[in-house]
């Protein structure tokens, strides 16, 4: 039995394990920020614009692609979880054998993403033409981006999270360095700001890549190419990132849908919701912590198996995502208002957001069940159960919005804090299922 599973299971670990996660989260946001800090310094609106916008175009695009960090950190930890050197390796090697094909069949295909793309997101013809060309180079690192986020998913799942902050602390450093260089010294402007990027992901694939082999050197074996190409495996894979892909792209029409109705709501009512999301948002980051290591804990219990030990892993991981969840609705009611004011100057979207904060601030409690067991899900890599949940939750969704209509956008957000109730309870009815799997050990 590995040392991972072996080694008794404290809060102390679980806090260990998932403290970098959520500083990972929070540094998540910088790529963006950096770009448009440093293209801000040369004083162009339409310059800002155009990378907001290529950036905009990058995020939804790459986040399609979500499933090969969460589908390998299941894999891997149930590889780890048991002792499993060869699947360990072969399970980096699908992952960054998927992410090279995904890569490549984007980078064929980028001048009808680019079309569908600019047809969506419009702007002034200044902002589009230097949006193009930001598109067109940025695209060139689509394989790396995608890499990253196999190596990402192979280090949680590896229980190796202090690795995958510094591989993310890298990634946004390096970028901060070039942008800076490029835009600053050089003067390239929104071109220098896409080559900084492309760089820095290329160079973050590297490092991620040498940080696994050197993490491998203790692990037997050698790396087998027939071992990773093995059909059984392949296609299991490739059903976990598929169900998990239409899961998480099911999911995004509710989200996408709640930001739609609160536009045709009005510009007011359109700002407050988006500043009351940015609440949302930050408790997520601290949230997913908590379930990426349920993730992994998980995972490696299961791999063993080892019953005791899941149980321990959800029960831990839960009593801690519980209590953040509490003390974020807290800060939430008690300190809200003072972000609002923060995030806007207008009295009225002020007036706006604060009636609907309680809403906000109920969130963090109302989903903390739906952020655990998508963590424990994961984690088994028992992601049909995950899609099928995905869309039961969101048809709820759309009812919930129907019958509360009459209640404006108080219905709105009711019908989003059912959703996420919807999605603990579509999927906690298959977690008898998942616990009848596992031996008593």
């Amino acid at each position: 039995m590995p040392a991972e599973i072996s080694a008794p299971l404290t809060h102390r670990r679980v806090l260990s394990l998932v403290t970098p996660i959520i500083l990972m989260g929070l540094t998540t946001p910088l790529l963006g920020f950096v770009d448009t800090a440093v293209i801000g310094q040369l004083g162009d609106a339409s310059l800002i614009g155009a990378v907001a916008v290529g950036a905009l175009i990058f995020t939804f695009l790459f986040w399609a692609f979500g499933f090969l960090r969460m589908g390998t950190t299941g894999l891997t930890a149930q590889a780890l979880g048991a002792n499993d050197p060869v699947e360990i390796r072969a399970a980096l090697g699908r992952a960054l054998l998927i992410a090279g094909i995904a890569g490549g069949l984007l980078l064929l295909l980028q001048i009808p993403l680019q079309y569908v793309a600019f047809q969506l997101v419009q702007g002034s013809q200044t902002v589009e033409q230097e949006a193009t060309t930001y598109f067109g180079i940025r695209m060139w690192s689509a394989p790396f981006t995608l890499a990253n986020y196999a190596v990402l998913g192979w280090l949680v799942g590896m229980q190796q999270t202090r690795l995958a902050l510094v591989l993310q602390i890298f990634l946004n450093g390096s970028n901060a360095a070039l942008d800076a260089l490029f835009v600053m010294h050089f003067d390239f402007g929104v071109t220098g700001i896409a080559i900084g990027t492309v760089i820095a992901e290329i160079a973050t694939a590297f490092f991620g890549v040498g940080i696994a082999l050197f993490l491998l050197r203790k692990y037997a074996g050698k790396w087998n190419w027939p071992t990773i190409v093995v059909w059984d495996k392949v296609s299991a894979t490739i059903a976990v990132n598929r169900d998990i892909m239409i899961r998480t792209l099911v999911l995004l029409l509710a989200f996408s849908f709640f930001t739609m109705e609160g536009a045709r709501a009005g510009d007011l009512t359109l700002a407050a919701n988006a500043i009351l999301m940015q609440f949302v948002s930050f408790s997520a980051f601290f949230l997913d912590g908590f379930a990426f290591g349920a993730e992994a804990l998980v995972g490696a219990a299961i791999g063993a198996p080892h019953r005791d030990r899941f149980m321990e892993a959800v029960c831990l991981t839960s009593l801690w995502a519980v209590a953040l969840s509490v003390v974020l609705t807290v800060a939430f009611l008690g300190l809200g208002g003072y972000w609002i004011d923060f995030l806007t100057t207008s009295t009225e979207v002020r007036e706006t957001a604060r009636l609907y904060l309680p809403w906000a601030a109920a969130l963090p409690l109302i989903s903390v069940a739906c952020f655990q067991l998508d963590g424990i899900f994961i984690g088994a890599t028992h992601a049909r159960e995950m899609r099928n949940a995905a869309f039961v939750s969101t048809a709820g969704f759309f009812l919930f919005w129907w019958l509360l209509l009459p209640l404006g956008n108080h219905g709105l957000w009711a019908a989003l804090a059912l959703f996420n109730v919807l999605r603990a309870f579509a999927l906690g009815r298959y977690f008898p299922r998942l616990m009848s799997t596992l031996q008593k050990t």
